[in-house]
């Protein structure tokens, strides 16, 4: 099933601002319903979902943002970035759109350890989750095969290996976490590569790579919080992903009851746009089963 997709630029000009603790924010909405809110992986944007996102404006009312240090927002040198303001920013994206009740939501990477976060808020009463659909993340740190690059901006160089880091650099390490056959064209690692470059974001990405370590800390409690079982849950996910792929699948059936999960065989780490017409039945899917 192919999807039509997006063009960067026609993106952009759809976005919107939002001042979050003093930083501009850039968001996007469409569409009419129950609201949905989709958060972007690290270390792209809320571009990556441009192949879903009018399918799904058909039927929901979808959110989504540049995290803070990512894609069109600010990206503040020497901030602290941490995926509990990123779930912070969230919340006050949802408050500015005067969304108060339950909110259905689509993750990926980065994005699953904010949406467990958020997960975790909604068994402590602060927040309304109505279901959440994970796509390949580090839902458990144990299972987490961070790529080299990765390794090495959480070092002490971190801070050099961000400077160096370029178009050809992520190319490459793109090729290792996509599928075989679905690998990006030249043009979406142009894209991808210019939403990483706005605003100098290499010169944060150390920064932003932090979240590895503060995912351990939460674990136990995000752990936790999916196997509470009253919020309907389902995994789509890549198999062939080196990153979490099939093998976080099978810790993930381990641990979670019930465990709803779907693995699209032969797609790597980005689902959403290696084969955004599987995720799309297969969120449909759910949602029916949740609705």
């Amino acid at each position: 099933m192919d999807l039509a997709g997006i063009a960067l630029g026609d993106w952009r000009a759809q976005g919107r601002e939002l001042l979050f603790r003093g930083q501009r924010i850039r968001y996007w909405v469409a569409g009419q319903g129950a609201p949905l809110l989709l958060i972007h992986g690290f270390p792209t944007a809320s571009w990556d979902w441009h192949y879903l996102w009018q399918p799904l404006a058909e039927r929901y009312q979808v959110i989504a943002c540049d995290m803070l240090g990512f894609g069109y927002s600010d990206k503040p040198l020497g901030h602290d970035y941490r995926l509990l303001e990123q779930a912070d920013l969230q919340q006050a994206l949802l408050a500015h759109q005067g969304i108060e009740g339950p909110v259905h939501v689509l993750a990926h990477d980065y994005g699953d350890s904010v949406a467990q976060e958020l997960l975790a808020r909604h068994h402590e009463g602060r927040f309304q989750m109505a279901s959440c659909v994970f796509l390949n993340g580090g839902l458990f740190p144990e299972t987490h095969r961070p790529v080299l690059v990765q390794k090495l901006l959480l070092s002490p160089i971190g801070f050099l290996v961000a400077r160096g880091f370029s178009r050809h650099k992520l190319a490459a390490n793109f090729a290792k976490v996509f599928g075989p056959h679905t690998q990006p064209s030249e043009a979406e690692l142009d894209d991808f590569w210019s939403l990483i470059a706005e605003q100098d974001g290499p010169r944060v990405m150390h920064r932003l790579i932090r979240y590895m370590p503060e995912r351990r800390q939460q674990r136990d409690r995000w752990v936790v919080a999916m196997q509470r079982g009253d919020v309907p849950l389902r995994v789509i996910d890549g198999a062939v992903d080196p990153i979490s792929g099939a093998h976080m699948v099978a810790r993930y059936r381990r641990l979670v009851p019930e465990a709803d999960c779907v693995l699209l065989e032969g797609i790597g780490h980005y689902p959403q746009t290696e084969a955004p017409g599987e995720v799309q039945r297969h969120y449909f899917d759910f949602r029916a089963g949740v609705d």
